[in-house]
């Protein structure tokens, strides 16, 4: 039995070859087993961010309700302070402008009081 130098070189491509399958058997066999580690982690992930979510919303929800009760109150502590400017306005025009036209007359009794003592109070006609 005689081997040709052409049966060498197509054994030694065979082998070759079958060496590099196995090869990339192994590397794409790896590229799975990562594949099927990020397909986990993605579905953990997800799995874990439902929740999350549907929590955040809920806080978003009773945020928003806070703020609606807060603009209730701010809305009525400006009703307040308008009412209050009011009853200010109404008290003064009430109690103080009468009271200005008491303190003038006293003012002014004072004055002709004192010029009569002190004589110093002519009257000119």
């Amino acid at each position: 039995m005689s081997v040709s130098v052409g049966e060498i070189a197509g054994f030694i491509a065979a082998v070759a070859f079958a060496v590099l399958v196995w090869r990339l058997g192994g590397v794409i066999n790896k590229a799975g087993a990562v594949l099927d580690e990020a397909s986990a982690a993605v579905r953990k992930v997800s799995d874990e961010t439902l929740p999350l979510i549907t929590e955040m919303t809920n806080t978003v929800s009773a945020t928003n309700g806070q703020i609606e009760r807060l603009d209730a109150i701010t809305a009525n502590l400006a009703t307040m302070s308008n009412n209050l400017n009011a009853l200010t306005s109404l008290t003064v025009a009430t109690v103080g402008r009468p009271m200005l036209k008491v303190a003038s007359v006293g003012y002014g009794i004072k004055q002709a009081m004192s010029g009569k003592t002190s004589g110093s109070v002519t009257r000119q006609r």
